[in-house]
């Protein structure tokens, strides 16, 4: 879901060009659900392999990946660890809206009504434990690294970001800045389209990059009251917020108030959430970290993308491999041993 503060952000329209030579830390679930609900056929279903397994997030990965890899663009994908315990009564709420969005779909399947199996479809997607597995799969085929979380994938590419270790985190959601994430890139997609839950079409995009530091400059506000905004508006650890109050009505409070402990009293928290509001900004000011990781870049290993996405997976292998015999992503130098 994200935080809902984008209308306050001010982005900057780049184009794919503009990332060129940079490292990019991807919210690796983020984009898998995109895929999931968005890659679709035309009667909303998702795509499958010729075994009925669903192929949507090899499909939305293997090509957004490997065309950013053309363009010079290093990536390195984040996975979620364990789910925040404040976390699982927004899990819980999303589970049973996808129940009810899965009857609905099923629903106007039977009644042949194709404009709501349209609308329905992409709302019941799920990424399950074996999609990951896939996709880390993929990502070591392709030679791209990847990141397990500690916690919220989100946090720990933000953490990665702050270190320098990536120039900017891809997330379509606004979190990446409350957990301190320096740059913001949304809409990272080659193809400047995006097709929308629910819609035959797409819809025209440009990648856009939001600065942290532009952010808080522009707003008059510092990192601590941005987290405090967020929480007043709503997060995935307090869904929905304080009633009454939305974007532009948090960033009137923070302003006005500027101690924390007295935006919280002041909003009247205690009457929305039994939650102390320390438990959920800590969770953004100090989030759980994997600190033990590596990132390196490796050579694509043909046969392995190939055994997978056409062995096991029905992809088309002449595709494939042509797809992978254009991209050379990272190479390595070569030595004398090379020579002889």
């Amino acid at each position: 879901m994200g935080v809902k503060i984008v209308e306050l952000l001010k982005p900057t329209q780049i184009s794919i060009d503009d990332l060129s030579g940079k490292t990019i830390a991807v919210d690796a679930p983020n984009h898998l659900y995109q895929f999931l609900t968005t890659i679709r056929s035309i009667d909303g279903t998702p795509f499958t392999d010729s075994n009925g397994n669903i192929t949507s997030h090899l499909i939305g990965l293997f090509t957004r990946a490997t065309s950013l890899i053309t363009k010079n663009i290093k990536l390195v994908y984040v996975f979620d660890g364990k789910t925040p315990e404040l976390k699982h009564k927004e899990l819980q709420k999303r589970q049973q809206a996808k129940q009810e969005a899965q009857r609905k779909y099923e629903a106007a399947l039977q009644e042949g009504n194709t404009e709501d199996t349209k609308k329905y479809a992409g709302r019941f997607a799920r990424l399950t434990q074996e999609m990951t597995l896939q996709s880390k799969e993929l990502l070591d085929g392709l030679g791209i690294p990847y990141v397990d979380a500690a916690g919220e994938a989100e946090a720990q590419a933000a953490h990665m970001a702050m270190k320098g270790e990536a120039y900017a985190v891809s997330s379509q959601d606004a979190d990446t800045l409350l957990f301190g994430a320096p740059r913001l890139v949304r809409n990272l997609s080659i193809t400047g389209k995006r097709k929308k839950t629910g819609r035959l079409g797409a819809v025209t995009v440009s990648p856009e990059i939001i600065s942290l530091a532009h952010t808080l400059e522009s707003l008059g506000i510092t990192q601590e009251q941005l987290i405090a905004m967020g929480m007043l508006i709503g997060t995935d650890y307090n869904p929905g917020g304080i009633k009454g109050i939305g974007a532009k009505k948090a960033l009137e409070i923070v302003k006005s108030t500027k101690d924390i402990n007295r935006v919280f009293a002041h909003a009247g928290w205690e009457n929305h959430f039994t939650e102390k509001w320390q438990e959920i900004y800590e969770l953004f000011s100090k989030p759980a970290l994997n600190t033990d990781y590596q990132i390196s870049w490796r050579p694509v290993d043909s046969e392995k993308t190939v055994s997978l996405l056409c062995g096991q997976h029905s992809f088309s292998e002449e595709r494939v491999r042509k797809t992978l015999h254009a991209i050379n992503p990272y190479p390595t130098q070569k030595g004398l041993q090379d020579y002889i």
